[in-house]
């Protein structure tokens, strides 16, 4: 640095960002991030708000509405947010609330006796991210109303109406999209967090309606069971061995009165689902609480076994937690004054006095279950018995493979072309269908970056097996292998031989299940692969496209659709049925919708519906016959009818355009990775550069976990009815 740099900086160059600002200038300090995640996070800022009002007994109906226009509000029937003058800011309650960080009513425990927020910055960040917000507040007879921009007041407080003897606060905000990438809320991303918030507060309404775009949905959640109907909703694919179990109390703390509620049951199944909670907030680190759940779960039954002769002495001894846990779903949620967060993603619970608290209260209670019911608690005691034979049985399976030299880290398998790179970052294995496809990724990979398993077949459903199966079966080890991060006890994710994992099938029916399988064995047994982002989905094309001599790659049937009607369009024109001539966009548009209808039709007739008797019926909803009716609705804006299309004049004029599109046009469509040649596969799905891929994520814990048990595990019933509920929305089967 020179000195005439140097001299430039001085005190005037040291910034101090206060309030607002400094929210506007590192959202992601406070919300996460500025993407998906963080844009839903505001909703759950004020939501909180109203949950916290319920928790201390003030509001039983909160209102969350996506608005038409993109913004969201969330109403509830609480207290209402304090409207008088602040006793030492000189200014409304209300406002001091929304403007100022760390201002807000949950310090002292005098109105909230536990709270997911105690830090006071979660409604103002809101305020500070949000290009508008306005809040009414019904408190005291009066509604009095309050607007913002970007943390700023534009209209100060008025009151504007009367409400009796009603209270209760309403926000309406509008993300800032200067500030964020994503710019609409999801339905699925918020039913998933409020339907949690229902489950965790039993008798609190949550209503939630979205009213943006042309498809609406509305729902209600309501669960007086509370978490007991959170479990019974978690394992509704499963096969329960008992009853709900449950239990609840509260002991004195250091800082006050920390209640704990578990519920748990067990099922026939060999995966563990632990879901567990503070003041609302989904600790999906786990801590303390999780941590005295396990201590006390597994000292219970190998206790209870013991003294009723259930357990001889040296299986009491032999026996784990991992055995106590198999097919365990629980639901722990703790309810702390001052609430102490850690780890990566500040959801860890790091009160060092709630694992004693929940370790006791669990102990006390379920001894108690057992007693009162030891067919129950026999069942589990069996059931854990297995889970440690199989333990053992793979662990003798382990240390067989690895004096074999297989699983040691030095021996890797035989069929694995392993890359030269050795810096896992910069590395990637992908799982390729068949032998023939593998011969051509190997031929046409990056050796430097790449390497190539091929898989032989469908590897092993780990749904359905325990570990000792799991561990035979000669894919599932060279998977293992391969990844380099262990198994089960001896798992070390920093051993990971490479950071991206790529899962490349065929893109029919087959690869699909291929494809589920693998991501079921991940998902189950390596989560952590998908949770760091190392799992991807290779996107290979559907069609190879030859026109003048210059080659391109189409991904999928409606890709080609869409170049087809373009191309079709270019130098031709389509007349509307009043016979006037339409501009290129509506035209496209119009071709597009028939595309669309055309689409839905073929695929209600092939399973088994007559698709203009679905149109014309009356009170068919849901599956095709909805979507059906909504494209046709769709179509009266050009001024056609349903007879138009199964009449026949409007599938001959999308077939005309269409046909026009593929003159000069070679169209091969590829039935597998292994038409492909080397340097084909490598340019179309492996080429950096080039190739489209998906990355696996994991949004939502609870429908993965409860998709996966319905789509892989051994109850049929509630699989056939999805596929029953479902065969009509299916767009993308083959893809």
């Amino acid at each position: 640095m020179s000195e005439a740099q140097e001299s430039n900086y001085n005190a005037e160059n040291i910034q101090v960002l206060e309030g607002m600002e400094a929210v506007r200038k590192r959202p992601a300090m406070y919300i996460g991030d500025t993407g998906e995640r963080g844009y839903h996070h505001l909703v759950y800022e004020v939501v909180d708000n109203s949950i916290d009002e319920a928790l201390a007994g003030y509001c039983s109906m909160i209102d969350v509405i996506i608005n038409p226009d993109g913004s969201l509000t969330v109403k509830d029937n609480g207290r209402g947010i304090p409207v008088d003058m602040h006793p030492t800011q000189h200014k409304p309650a209300i406002e001091v609330v929304l403007t100022i960080l760390h201002a807000g009513g949950k310090f002292d425990g005098s109105n909230y006796k536990v709270s997911g927020g105690l830090h006071g910055v979660g409604v103002s960040c809101v305020n500070a991210l949000s290009d508008w917000m306005k809040v009414e507040v019904k408190r005291g007879g009066r509604i009095h109303r309050i607007e913002f921009s970007r943390g700023h007041v534009t209209k100060p407080l008025e009151v504007v109406g009367e409400c009796g003897d009603e209270t209760g606060t309403t926000v309406t905000f509008f993300p800032d999209h200067t500030i964020f990438s994503c710019h609409a809320f999801k339905w699925e991303i918020l039913t998933a967090r409020l339907r949690e918030l229902a489950f965790l507060n039993k008798g609190v309404t949550i209503h939630f309606r979205d009213d943006e775009g042309e498809s609406r949905h509305e729902e209600t959640f309501r669960y007086d069971g509370g978490i007991d109907e959170f479990v019974e909703y978690l394992n509704q694919n499963k096969k329960p061995l008992s009853q709900v179990i449950h239990f609840e109390g509260a002991k004195e703390g250091t800082t006050g009165m920390v209640q704990a509620e578990v519920s748990l049951q067990y099922t026939d199944g060999y995966s563990t689902l632990e879901q567990t909670y503070c003041n609302n907030i989904h600790t999906i680190e786990g801590g303390t609480h999780l941590s005295g759940f396990r201590r006390a779960l597994t000292a219970t039954i190998k206790k209870y076994g013991l003294d009723n002769k259930l357990l001889k002495e040296k299986e009491f001894n032999s026996l784990s937690g991992d055995d106590m846990r198999e097919g365990l779903t629980v639901v722990v949620s703790v309810k702390v004054p001052q609430p102490q967060f850690e780890g990566q993603t500040k959801t860890k619970l790091g009160n060092g006095e709630v694992d004693g608290i929940v370790g006791s209260i669990v102990s006390d209670r379920l001894m108690t279950y057992f007693e009162e019911n030891p067919s129950v608690a026999k069942v589990i005691i069996e059931k854990t018995l297995l889970a440690a034979r199989a333990r053992e049985a793979a662990r003798m399976a382990r240390e067989s493979t690895r004096r074999k030299g297989v699983m040691d880290g030095l021996s890797l398998p035989g069929k694995l072309r392993d890359c030269s790179e050795r810096d896992p970052a910069k590395t990637e294995l992908y799982l390729v269908e068949g032998d023939s496809a593998g011969g051509s990724a190997q031929t046409g990979r990056d050796r430097a970056t790449q390497a190539i398993l091929p898989l032989r077949g469908k590897v092993l459903n780990v749904e359905k097996a325990r570990i000792d199966r799991m561990l035979a079966n000669a894919e599932i080890r060279t998977l293992i292998t391969a990844i380099g991060c262990g198994f089960g006890e001896e798992w070390d994710i920093s051993k990971a031989r490479y950071h991206k994992i790529v899962i490349m099938t065929d893109a029919d029916v087959d690869g699909a299940h291929i494809r589920t399988l693998l991501l079921t064995f991940f998902y189950r047994k390596m989560p952590e692969l998908i949770e760091r982002g190392y799992v991807y989905l290779a996107q290979p094309p559907l069609y190879k496209v030859e026109r003048k001599k210059k080659i391109e790659y189409v991904l999928t049937d409606g890709e080609l659709t869409q170049r087809l009607l373009t191309l079709g369009l270019d130098d031709c024109e389509v007349k509307a049925k009043d016979g006037s001539v339409m501009d290129k966009d509506r035209a496209k548009a119009l071709m597009t919708l028939l595309a669309e209808i055309e689409t839905t039709a073929k695929m209600v007739e092939e399973r088994g519906f007559n698709p203009e008797e679905l149109v014309a019926a009356e009170g068919t909803a849901g599956s095709g016959a909805s979507m059906l009716k909504k494209e046709f609705s769709s179509l009266s804006s050009y001024g056609y009818t349903p007879s138009d299309w199964f009449g026949g004049e409007l599938k001959k004029l999308l077939d005309d355009v269409r046909a026009h599109g593929k003159v000069g046009l070679s169209i091969y469509r590829f039935k597998g990775l292994g038409e492909m040649d080397a340097d084909e596969l490598f340019d179309t799905t492996m080429n950096p550069e080039k190739r489209h891929m998906l990355r696996v994520k994991l949004s939502d814990a609870v429908a993965a976990d409860r998709m996966f048990s319905l789509l892989m595990g051994d109850e049929v019933e509630p699989r056939r009815k999805f596929i029953e509920d479902n065969a009509l929305n299916v767009r993308n089967l083959d893809f």
